[in-house]
């Protein structure tokens, strides 16, 4: 593995997400364009702080879940993978530098959507919203790292759109956001409690109702980062040096 290889592949993927204007403005804007949406479907601050606030924490994994299988694929499936690991380039380069370029659009994306939610949409928390914003991140990392897991199972992009509702909404649907997990029936809620959304929506509910950082909060951003490291490793052993 070489550092230096490694920043060279997250600027590629830098470079090459910036000439591409409608996946940045997909990243940048879409999720700050969400937040304003459902201000104004839920016209009551106290509904949208309890509501708005998760959501800042899913909407990057989503996009960023969609990106990254797309991109991944247009890679595999283009022969650039394959020209890439013929050369002294390690995978972790490739995944470390995938996940450098990612996280930097995140960072992007988290700010621009938690400033939208707090300048303009008045959202109210007891956490610093720096602690959202890096919720936020570490979703978006999270997202990033799956859809390059999810990628090697796909052959068009079609079919890589298709693990987005196989994979995501599942997770979406049981996280917690529209009724509480210990609501749910007994073998739903012991599937929650192992699907990565469910913390990231925990941790952001944390923010939301304490000043202060909490064991749950801690707990919850170490099983995202965790799960993200999990995803990676597993991503690393699709990358095959020859395509198909």
């Amino acid at each position: 593995m070489s550092p230096t290889i490694t920043w060279a592949t997250a600027k590629r993927v830098l470079t090459q997400l910036s000439h591409d204007h409608r996946t940045v403005a997909l990243l940048v804007l879409v999720p700050s364009l969400l937040m304003v949406l459902l201000r104004f479907v839920f016209d009551d601050d106290a509904v949208f702080d309890s509501i708005g606030l998760p959501l800042l924490g899913v909407f990057p994994l989503i996009i960023m879940f969609l990106i990254t299988s797309v991109a991944m694929l247009r890679e595999r499936t283009s022969g650039t993978l394959e020209r890439l690991l013929s050369t002294p380039m390690h995978k972790l380069d490739l995944l470390l530098g995938y996940g450098i370029a990612f996280a930097v659009a995140a960072a992007i994306q988290a700010a621009v959507a938690t400033g939208t939610a707090y300048l303009l949409l008045d959202l109210d928390t007891q956490g610093a919203w720096g602690w959202v914003v890096a919720v936020a991140v570490s979703n978006a990392v999270l997202g990033m790292a799956l859809g390059l897991l999810v990628s090697a199972f796909a052959r068009s992009e079609f079919q890589a759109v298709q693990f987005m509702p196989a994979i995501v909404l599942p997770q979406f649907l049981t996280c917690g956001l529209l009724i509480a997990r210990d609501q749910m029936a007994g073998w739903l809620e012991a599937i929650s409690n192992v699907l990565p959304m469910s913390y990231a929506v925990e941790g952001l509910q944390e923010i939301g109702a304490n000043s202060d950082v909490t064991g749950t909060l801690v707990r919850d951003l170490a099983v995202v980062l965790g799960t993200t490291v999990i995803a990676l490793g597993l991503g690393a052993l699709t990358l095959r040096r020859r395509s198909g």
